[in-house]
């Protein structure tokens, strides 16, 4: 085995657990070398890289390995990252699954598809990736956000337009799919949350009043804006998600779990 990575293991057993232990150590040493695994492995002589201690205490101290290193690889797309945007999530991956296989039939036709609160611009690129022929919009109220995802746009040779829009407060354009992952995290569970997220991640991106966590799923169903709404939702909100979606006269509203049994996704058609 790889004397620095049997290292960084020892250090990060301070906080984590062996197995995320293992996983950050081969992450941090294949950004700090440029090396693959394979070639850390075989080196097994090699010396401990430039800025290693200092990935390790940041790491400790609950920083995210992605915002160290300013990106990831998520859905087959390389990602740039700031404290302005959300770290994407395999349940979110699971959202891109789900709407791409549901609308397989639709695959070569031109639609237009905005996805509403698009952070590093994941989601929109991720379809644009798989449905080259869509249309494919990403809005966010974050002019940092949108900066980020245009970048991102670039670095994977996608053509995705992405627009700094308050969805609140301006109207959405008429679109084909409406795909958002949006704030629904509430103020009050924020207590039961990691470190890590709670003190990284931007709040803006992430939470909601307790009085209104539904705010941005009602003001994006109400606009009417798209035939076809797909959202991902906070488990603990899914029948007042369905409930709010047929007061607005969606039908046929389906409410799907994720991986780990919990209720994380709707899809909501207009009649």
């Amino acid at each position: 085995m790889n004397t620095v990575q049997k290292y960084i293991v020892s250090r990060l057993l301070a906080r984590f657990p062996q197995d995320e232990a293992q996983a950050l150590s081969w992450w941090v040493l294949e950004e700090l070398t440029g090396k693959s695994k394979t070639q850390l492995l075989c080196d097994t002589a090699m010396s401990a890289p430039d800025g290693l201690d200092d990935v390790i205490a940041r790491l400790l101290q609950g920083e995210p390995v992605q915002y160290i290193f300013s990106h990831t690889l998520w859905s087959g797309l390389d990602l740039s990252l700031s404290p302005a945007t959300l770290i994407p999530r395999p349940e979110t991956a699971e959202l891109i699954d789900f709407v791409l296989r549901d609308t397989e039939q639709l695959k070569q036709h031109e639609l237009r598809v905005t996805d509403v609160g698009t952070g590093s611009g994941c989601i929109a690129l991720a379809l644009k990736q798989v449905r080259p022929r869509w249309q494919v919009t990403g809005i966010d109220v974050s002019a940092e956000a949108v900066k980020i995802a245009r970048h991102n746009a670039g670095k994977n040779s996608l053509d995705v337009v992405f627009v700094v829009s308050d969805v609140l407060s301006c109207p959405l354009p008429p679109t084909d799919i409406i795909v958002s992952n949006p704030p629904y995290i509430k103020e009050v569970q924020k207590a039961g949350m990691s470190a890590s997220v709670v003190d990284y991640e931007p709040h803006t991106a992430l939470f909601v009043p307790d009085c209104d966590p539904l705010l941005f799923y009602r003001t994006i169903a109400r606009q009417k804006a798209a035939s076809l709404l797909y959202f991902e939702i906070n488990e603990d909100l899914g029948s007042e998600t369905v409930d709010m979606l047929v007061s607005e006269n969606y039908t046929t509203i389906n409410l799907i779990k994720d991986s780990y049994g919990k209720d994380r996704f709707v899809v909501a058609r207009l009649p």
